[in-house]
C-alpha cells in the first residue's frame, strides 16, 4: 500500500504503527448548516481509504469528530463563531442546531454509502481531555496564558511548519487580510488552546477551567478526541487540503508538544470541488447540498460515481452537464451488472486474478478512477462468463461502494428506496388527476435509473432491472 503524505510531500509505503491495526482520525464537520457535495467529496475518499485498507487486509479503527463549538469562520482565532451564527441564523439554540445538522451529515452519508464512522465523538464531551492537555502545555511551557485566554507558542513547536511548506514572513499581519492582530500573542501565529475572555460575549457552551470559565479553541478539540480513543500514535491523519493551515499544522504541534514524540505518521488530504467560480463554499451564501441533488432528480450514487472517476489529490469541478455524464455512465454500469446471469459456476483463478488488479489500483495512492477501468474491464473480458463477473464486481464494490450487484428490494439503500417510494406516491397523485402525462414521465424516469414500475390491483410496486 502507497499513499501520499502530505507531511513528507511525496508517495510513501503505508506502514502502520502497531503490525496490522491502522488508527485512522478524519475531521468531522461543523454542525452549523448542511454539508455541500465538496465537503462530500472528501468524506467519499476517506471512506473508500477505509473499506480499501479492510479490503487488503488491516484492521482500521477509524475516529471522527463532531465540532459542536468553539470553530470560527476565519483561519486564526477571529471572525465569528460558525455555530452561534448558525443559531442565530434560523432561532435556535447551538444545542438544537447542532444536532439537527449532525442527523443531516449522516443522512448523506447513508445515501452515498459513506459508512459511519465506529467512533463519532462531539468536540463538547470531551472539556477534562482539553484542560488536561492544556495544563500540561503550561507546565511545560509551550503555551502562555495571556489577557484570559491560553495560547501555544509556535517558536517552542519542532518545524512549526513542516506538514504546510508555509513561510512564516507571508503568514505576517498585513501581508494577507485573514490575519488580524492580536495583542495577548507573542508570535502573530499563536493560537488560542482555551478562551476565557473573548469577543463572543453571547457564547452558550462555557464550562469551568483552571483559568476561569470559558471554552475550548477550535484546533486542541481533535487532538484531544484522537489522544482519548485512538492513544499515543496516529496512523492516518485525513481531511481536505484547507484543513492543512493552520488546523491540521495546529494539532501536530499540540499533540507533539503534550506527547513528547512524534505523533502521527500519514497525512491524506482530497483536493477541492469547484465550481466555475471556484471552490465551493458555505460563506459564499447559497451552496450545493446532496438534497438539491436528489431534488433535480440524481441518485446520490451518480455523485459518489461521479468523484470517483477523479484522483482525490485532483481538483474536480462541477457543472450538471459533467454530473449528467456521470450518471448515464453509472446507469449504464449498473444495469449490465444486474442484468447479468448469476447461474454459472465460478472461475476462482480468473477471480483472483482481477482481484489482485483491482488491489494493485487501489494500493497505488487510493486510484479510484483506475479501480473504476479494472471493472470494466471485467465486463469487457469475454474469457470470463456471466457469473465470474458479477462476483467479481460484487467483491469489488465492497470498496467502491455503488451498488452495483443490489437485485432486490430488500437490499436497496435506503436513500434510494426512499426516493423510489416518493416518486411512485407522485405518480399516483398524477393517475388520480387523471394527469397521465406527468404519471408516464415518472415511470420513464425511473425506468431510466433501472427502476421498474409494476402496477398491480393492490398497488404499485418496483424491481431493478
Amino acid at each position: 500500500m502507497k499513499l501520499y503524505n502530505t507531511l513528507s510531500k511525496k508517495v510513501e509505503e503505508f506502514i502502520p504503527h502497531d503490525g496490522n491495526k491502522v488508527k485512522m482520525y478524519t475531521c468531522g464537520p461543523t454542525v452549523y448548516n448542511f454539508a455541500h457535495v465538496g465537503n462530500l467529496r472528501t468524506y467519499i475518499f476517506e471512506d473508500v481509504l477505509e473499506k480499501g485498507l479492510e479490503y487488503l487486509g488491516y484492521d482500521v479503527t477509524r475516529v471522527m469528530n463532531i465540532t459542536d463549538v468553539g470553530h470560527l469562520t476565519s483561519d486564526g482565532d477571529t471572525g465569528e463563531d460558525k455555530m452561534l451564527k448558525g443559531a442565530e441564523r434560523e432561532g435556535k439554540t447551538v444545542y438544537e442546531i447542532a444536532d439537527f445538522y449532525t442527523k443531516a451529515f449522516f443522512e448523506d452519508f447513508e445515501s452515498l454509502n459513506i459508512r459511519k464512522p465506529a467512533i463519532v465523538e462531539k468536540a463538547s464531551d470531551h472539556i477534562a481531555t482539553y484542560i488536561k492537555m492544556i495544563e500540561k502545555m503550561l507546565k511545560d511551557d509551550y503555551a502562555y496564558l495571556s489577557k484570559g485566554n491560553v495560547y501555544f507558542d509556535i517558536s517552542k513547536a519542532k518545524d512549526y511548519y513542516k506538514l504546510s511548506g508555509k513561510n512564516p514572513d507571508e503568514l505576517l499581519v498585513g501581508v494577507r487580510d485573514t490575519v488580524e492582530e492580536d495583542k495577548a500573542k507573542r508570535n502573530p501565529a499563536d493560537f488560542v488552546l482555551w478562551f476565557t475572555l473573548s469577543k463572543f460575549e453571547k457564547q452558550i457552551m462555557k464550562w469551568d477551567s483552571p483559568w476561569g470559565v470559558g471554552y475550548p479553541g477550535w484546533h486542541i478539540e481533535c487532538s484531544g478526541i484522537s489522544y482519548e480513543t485512538l492513544g499515543e500514535y496516529l496512523d492516518i491523519h485525513c481531511g481536505g487540503v484547507d484543513n492543512i493551515f493552520p488546523h491540521h499544522t495546529n494539532e501536530i504541534a499540540q499533540s507533539e508538544a503534550f506527547l513528547g514524540h512524534k505523533w502521527c505518521s500519514y497525512w491524506c488530504h482530497g483536493a477541492h470541488l469547484n465550481d466555475k467560480s471556484g471552490k465551493m463554499s458555505k460563506s459564499k451564501g447559497e451552496f450545493l447540498t446532496l438534497s438539491l441533488l436528489k431534488e433535480k432528480g440524481y441518485d446520490p450514487l451518480c455523485y459518489r460515481y461521479f468523484c470517483l472517476n477523479s484522483h482525490y489529490r485532483n481538483g474536480l469541478e462541477f457543472s450538471y452537464e459533467s454530473l449528467d455524464i456521470a450518471k448515464n455512465a453509472y446507469n449504464k454500469l449498473r444495469n449490465k451488472v444486474l442484468s447479468l446471469n448469476k447461474t454459472l459456476e465460478v472461475d476462482e483463478k480468473q477471480k483472483d486474478e482481477y482481484i489482485a488488479k483491482f488491489k494493485e489500483a487501489f494500493s497505488n495512492d487510493i486510484n479510484t478512477s483506475l479501480m473504476l477501468t479494472v471493472t470494466y474491464d471485467v465486463l469487457k473480458d469475454d474469457e470470463l462468463n456471466e457469473t465470474t463477473k458479477w462476483e467479481i464486481i460484487k467483491d469489488f464494490d465492497k470498496v467502491l461502494s455503488l451498488d452495483l450487484v443490489v437485485d432486490n428490494k430488500k437490499t436497496v439503500s435506503k436513500g434510494l428506496e426512499k426516493e423510489i417510494l416518493e416518486k411512485i406516491e407522485l405518480r399516483n397523485e398524477a393517475k388520480k388527476d387523471k394527469d397521465f402525462a406527468t404519471a408516464d414521465k415518472i415511470r420513464d424516469e425511473l425506468l431510466s435509473k433501472g427502476i421498474k414500475l409494476i402496477d398491480k390491483r393492490e398497488g404499485t410496486t418496483y424491481e431493478l432491472i
